[in-house]
């Protein structure tokens, strides 16, 4: 299995991703994760089944209606949909998974994990792209490496 670093360099080198979990509130973990990637040039695809526009953009209600290929899925979204969201990318032939998680469980779920290991989809699980899509805010900054010395970020 590759190396974290490794992996979240591959899943930025991706230029198409889908953000799912993002909300049309603002407590959503996942709708910073969408605007900073927008934000820093990535074509960014939002999802939720239950939102037909999420901050101005189109939002999808699953990554099979999201059009061309895809990069990569952030999964923001409750632990319980984790595993449907896996299986949507597997489905889909999305290379890479990154399930967002700071300080709580995040959306990392153990039964989505284990099908991203089975079918060899690569994933990253903890933190989020906000903490390493430059430029990196201090308070990511500063979570990336709280984090990373807690062992909450790996594959």
């Amino acid at each position: 299995m590759a190396e974290t670093a490794e992996l979240i360099t591959e899943f930025l080198r991706g230029r198409r991703i889908a953000v799912a979990g993002v909300s049309r509130g603002a407590a959503s973990a996942a709708n910073p994760v969408f605007r900073k990637l927008r934000s820093s040039g990535y074509e960014v695809f939002p999802v939720n089944p239950n939102a037909a526009e999420v901050e101005g953009a189109r939002c999808f209600p699953d990554l099979a209606s999201v059009p061309g290929e895809l990069d990569g899925v952030v999964i923001a979204t409750h632990p319980d949909a984790s595993l449907d969201v896996v299986r949507q990318a597997v489905a889909r032939g999305v290379p890479r998974v990154w399930f967002h998680r700071s300080f709580g469980g995040g959306s990392v779920s153990e039964a989505a994990v284990r099908e991203c290991q089975s079918r060899g989809l690569p994933c990253i699980v903890g933190g989020c792209p906000v903490m390493f899509c430059e430029p990196v805010d201090l308070g990511h900054r500063c979570m990336r490496w709280w984090l990373g010395r807690r062992g909450r970020i790996g594959a």
